[in-house]
């Protein structure tokens, strides 16, 4: 058996996330089915991770396994025509067969978007919010939350996760424009819901309700009503996962 690595993005809203789930379509199922298809076998497919329902991926990656021979450029180029325009495949090449697209992940980027102006061209990649935010407050709340270990304040209740331990080493608002807002926020690991529960409460601190030092206490609680709420799923990207192993065959893409 040869193992491929997909280098794909997708939009997430026509979709319950990526993990197959029953009476739901999902991004997973959907590869799966074009795999299929077009190689005539049974194909599985494994994630570099899960996204939740209507969450959007600019830089995702896959594996898969299939004992046929794939000329990578003529792979794209089947799949972007077995797949619907909310999934693109970038690229697919053949890798070790050690090689494992979530395990061997180190480093996850998520980016949330917001705009603060009326604009009928972001409603379904960004989240609009009319009130004034105070983007540097905003920033002092985020740079504390790289000394946060614990993100149990941040998760989905009821998730089940070995740990809630993450290593957060980046976490910064950025004007992007003047009303729009980019949130970049890096880390070994995310819980369920993580990111959106995070930019939450970051909006109450820009809005002067929550102070910007009080984000470790509330990290501190350990509890999930003690952070914000969740903000829209569509206003939420995976933006890019970073590997060190196999350098040589995965560097170029996550130059790109």
């Amino acid at each position: 058996m040869q193992r491929y690595f997909a280098h794909i993005a997708y939009n997430g809203k026509p979709y319950h996330g990526w993990q197959i789930q029953p009476n739901a379509a999902s991004v997973q199922e959907t590869i799966e089915t074009a795999l299929s298809t077009w190689l005539q076998e049974k194909i599985a497919i494994t994630g570099c991770g899960r996204t939740d329902t209507g969450v959007h991926a600019s830089s995702y990656y896959f594996h898969f396994e299939t004992a046929k021979e794939l000329a990578e450029e003529q792979a794209v180029f089947k799949l972007n025509g077995l797949t619907p325009e909310s999934i693109a495949f970038f690229d697919v090449r053949k890798v070790p067969e050690a090689f494992h697209a979530r395990f061997d992940a180190r480093k996850r980027t998520y980016h949330y978007f917001i705009h603060t102006r009326k604009d009928p061209f972001l409603n379904d990649r960004s989240f609009y919010f009319r009130k004034p935010l105070d983007v540097d407050k905003m920033n002092e709340a985020a740079e504390l939350l790289k000394a946060v270990k614990d993100f149990s304040s941040f998760c989905k209740s009821g998730s089940q996760t070995g740990t809630n331990l993450c290593d957060v080493t980046e976490a910064v608002w950025k004007q992007t424009k003047p009303y729009e807002l980019r949130f970049t926020i890096a880390a070994d690991r995310f819980l369920r819901n993580m990111v959106r529960a995070v930019v939450g409460t970051l909006i109450e601190v820009g809005k002067g309700q929550v102070k910007p030092e009080e984000i470790v206490q509330i990290a501190a609680a350990k509890d999930r009503g003690a952070a914000g709420y969740s903000v829209p799923a569509h206003g939420l990207f995976l933006a890019d996962i970073q590997y060190e192993k196999h350098e040589e065959y995965l560097g170029e893409w996550q130059n790109q």
